[in-house]
């Protein structure tokens, strides 16, 4: 006799996939947050290899005090410098 997956079965394999999905994310942010620094430096490499001039500067300062200046004084847009 075939069985047939009945509704609550499809709605328990949405809620497994989304539970996957929440741990791979929070598992992706907490990678990049003790990895960071190390992938900046990383791109500031590559940059400075391309030719950028302030790539280097840029890697100077640690993540978490970026972050504090972003949060302290916003996030500059202008590009008309």
């Amino acid at each position: 006799m075939k069985t047939r997956k009945g509704r609550k079965q499809r709605g328990q394999a949405i809620v497994e996939y989304i539970i996957i999905i929440v741990i791979v994310a929070v598992a992706s942010l907490a990678v990049m947050g003790v990895f960071s620094d190390r992938i900046r430096t990383i791109i500031a490499g590559v940059a400075s290899t391309f030719g950028a001039t302030d790539a280097a500067d840029a890697v100077e300062k640690p993540s978490v005090e970026i972050l504090k200046e972003m949060d302290a004084e916003g996030l500059d847009t202008d590009t008309s410098d």
